[in-house]
């Protein structure tokens, strides 16, 4: 079963209350909501020491499949094609796991790096939830 997070109907319900609304991202506000269910249900006694974990972020633009002799001839300046299309969303992995998905966008202050805006999380039986 699916599990989707309703980002706008909280804050929503944050600015209905009068709470102070600060702009953060999916994955921070998604890491607040299960630090805070976790705190609520008593599962964790530390949670902080959960958050401060390290993990591996991905973003994957795509794959492709080939036989050996075919990898073998690539050199410099080859092209591989891979399975996803310019403009499809790419993948967002975390310790190989999809958690989101997003589109490649330019870093404001600096043209020479790349972002993901995110534009879907996915839950966590790998439902779609949009961010």
């Amino acid at each position: 079963m699916a599990q989707t997070f309703d980002y706008e109907s909280s804050a929503t319900r944050a600015a209905a209350s009068g709470e102070a609304q600060i702009d953060t991202s999916p994955l921070e506000r998604l890491a607040e909501i299960a630090a805070r269910t976790a705190e609520e249900s008593g599962k964790f006694a530390n949670v902080d020491a959960i958050l401060r974990i390290p993990v591996t972020v991905q973003v994957v633009l795509g794959a492709a499949t080939m036989p050996v002799a075919n990898l073998m001839k690539l050199g410099r300046g080859a092209v591989v094609p891979l399975d996803h299309r310019v403009g499809e969303p790419v993948d967002v992995v975390v310790n190989g796991r999809i958690v989101a998905r997003g589109e490649v966008v330019v870093v404001e202050e600096d043209n020479s790096r790349f972002g993901v805006s995110l534009t879907e999380i996915v839950g966590p039986l790998g439902g779609h939830g949009e961010a």
